[in-house]
């Protein structure tokens, strides 16, 4: 079925390649400025939309193996990632049940247990406390009320979900309106996991408004990439994700589009709300740039942790380094053009000169972007389920 939609995407595509016009939104949308500083409206996004939705954190690829893990911070929370013996993937919060210590460092590798480096309580790859340091000394630990905090967790699509409220209500599933079925074209689960970076940048909402955005692609991007791309966008959503690409005439080239390869019908842009973008290069060979944004310590931060995986290893030094260079372009673009047109743009925000900013209607991504993480302001706990269920109602939907 998800390839179908592939399909059906491709010649929903095809179709305006051919006519050169796009589908748009019904009207222009104006966000309020301040919903891009205001600090209230900030506290709020944290707790109704970061810790509540299903976090993407790790790529399968990061942590392959039995005993691989995965340590780092997301939204202010600690959190290790374990696979363990069995190869299924948990998450908990990087803290001893001791006296809260971090017991991982952030980071990547493999262990048999996990060792707090403040008292040595050590725990297995399940979360299990085993091992109390002098506990007869110390005095007997029921060791069954002191596993590490669970979160819950999922992996799918080759790709690791987690939520870090430890209560969280919203099933991972529901979240994902089956976006995840279509996602496993990409087959990550098979593909090298090659390098990562972290990059400084401007409010979350407006650092992903540039990930939904073709508008300025020849425009912002014209001394880089951006001539060899149209500014139109085409809009395919599951509840809140959403898939962008620009009307694509090769695809014309195939008699039956049922024949086209997975590699061309996955062209454009995927993104994970609320916090996601996944993008195709072919630098070195085929491979993507998965950018996880997440909000900084004010309203005005920000920091996306750039991660770039290859469907296959590099064969040689010369493809590994094609892959460097593609990947160092790819920070450059984001860092210098993206992130220091933004920190702009929010500088020149924050004068209040200007009661609110504007999405055209050839910019049915960024409405649609804006209109959920409204919506979830606005919806309590209890309702959250049926939000994405009708959602999950809606899959592969055009705009």
């Amino acid at each position: 079925m998800s390839r179908a939609q592939l399909i059906e995407m491709a010649e929903h595509n095809l179709k305006y390649a051919q006519t050169g016009t796009i589908e748009q939104a019904e009207a222009i949308l104006k966000v309020p400025a301040d919903h891009y500083y205001d600090e209230g409206r900030w506290r709020l996004e944290m707790e109704r939309v970061f810790k509540r939705m299903p976090l993407m954190l790790a790529a399968s690829a990061e942590i392959p193996n039995p005993g691989d893990y995965k340590a780092m911070d997301a939204v202010d929370t600690p959190v290790l990632i374990s696979r363990g013996g069995d190869g299924q993937v948990r998450a908990f919060i990087n803290m001893c049940r001791h006296r809260g210590s971090q017991i991982m460092k952030a980071g990547t590798g493999n262990a048999k247990r996990f060792t707090c480096p403040y008292h040595a309580w050590s725990y297995d790859q399940s979360g299990a406390l085993i091992g109390v340091y002098s506990e007869q000394d110390f005095g007997e630990v029921d060791r069954s009320c002191n596993s590490l905090v669970e979160l819950p967790a999922a992996e799918r699509a080759g790709l690791i979900w987690v939520m870090i409220n430890p209560n969280a209500s919203l099933d991972i599933d529901t979240f994902l309106s089956g976006y995840d079925a279509v996602l496993d074209h990409f087959d990550f689960a098979n593909w090298h996991f090659f390098e990562s970076r972290t990059l400084m940048g401007p409010n979350w909402k407006v650092a992903y408004d540039g990930y939904l955005d073709l508008y300025h692609l020849p425009i912002l991007h014209k001394d880089t990439f951006g001539s060899q791309f149209p500014n139109q966008a085409l809009y395919y959503a599951w509840g809140p994700h959403q898939r962008v690409s620009s009307p694509d005439p090769s695809l014309g080239e195939y008699e039956n589009l049922s024949k086209a390869s997975d590699a061309h019908l996955m062209a454009g842009v995927w993104t994970i709300f609320p916090h996601v973008s996944i993008a195709g290069f072919d630098g070195g060979g085929r491979g993507v740039m998965i950018s996880q944004l997440f909000p900084g310590e004010t309203p005005l931060q920000s920091y996306t942790v750039q991660n770039y995986l290859m469907e296959k290893p590099p064969a040689d030094e010369e493809t590994a380094q094609a892959a460097h260079e593609q990947f160092k372009f790819l920070e450059y673009v984001v860092q210098e053009e993206d992130y220091a047109t933004g920190l702009r743009q929010q500088k020149a925000l924050l004068t209040g000169a200007m009661p609110h900013v504007q999405f055209g209607r050839n910019e049915g991504g960024g409405q649609r972007f804006h209109a959920w993480v409204d919506r979830l302001l606005e919806t309590d706990d209890q309702a959250l389920p049926a939000l994405f269920q009708n959602g999950h109602a809606n899959n592969g939907a055009r705009q």
